[in-house]
């Protein structure tokens, strides 16, 4: 019993430490809401919660490995389990359709990616990489989907890509 309650206490950071963990795992979920508010906006299937959880988890991932102590090759490998457990997930967004060459969710998919990343570096306390990524996402999910339609370039999408409200039969790329 001596040694489960010395393991636990020992556990415990300072309130200092704490804080520091708090405010990066915070700064996670502001990541994800940034690029999930935009996806959520355009009734999109991976929206605010979504991308707000895959920020967070990503971040709780490195900032527990880290404050384990773990060593920098560590973290590394750590970080290159979650970039490849992310391309699962996203791989999971892409549906391939029965018409010829039609795939929805790939800007799904890239976006949990870029959210996964945005995660990992406010895990590693890189808030400014993590907040101008999560920025310039946005700019590139909502700005220049105005421009591809303007250009003709995008695809003729219809209201929700959702299956739970209307017109779910979207085209998500």
């Amino acid at each position: 019993m001596e040694h489960f309650i010395h393991e636990v206490v020992g556990a415990i950071p300072s309130a200092s430490e704490v804080a520091r963990l708090t405010l990066r795992l915070i700064a996670a979920m502001i990541v994800g809401a940034v690029i999930g508010l935009q996806r959520e906006a355009t009734r999109k299937a991976a929206g605010l919660r979504t991308h707000m959880l895959v920020a967070l988890g990503t971040a709780l991932l490195v900032v527990s490995v880290d404050q384990a102590h773990f060593h920098t090759d560590a973290m590394s490998r750590v970080i290159q389990g979650i970039v490849t457990g992310i391309g699962f997930l996203g791989a999971g967004a892409i549906l391939k359709l029965t018409e010829k060459q039609k795939i929805r969710g790939l800007t799904t998919a890239a976006g949990i990616w870029m959210t996964a990343a945005g995660g990992v570096a406010a895990g590693l306390g890189q808030f400014v990489p993590a907040i101008v990524g999560a920025i310039l996402a946005w700019i590139v999910l909502g700005l220049f989907w105005k421009l591809e339609r303007k250009m003709g370039w995008a695809h003729v999408k219809k209201q929700s890509a959702r299956t739970d409200l209307p017109g779910s039969d979207v085209d998500d790329s």
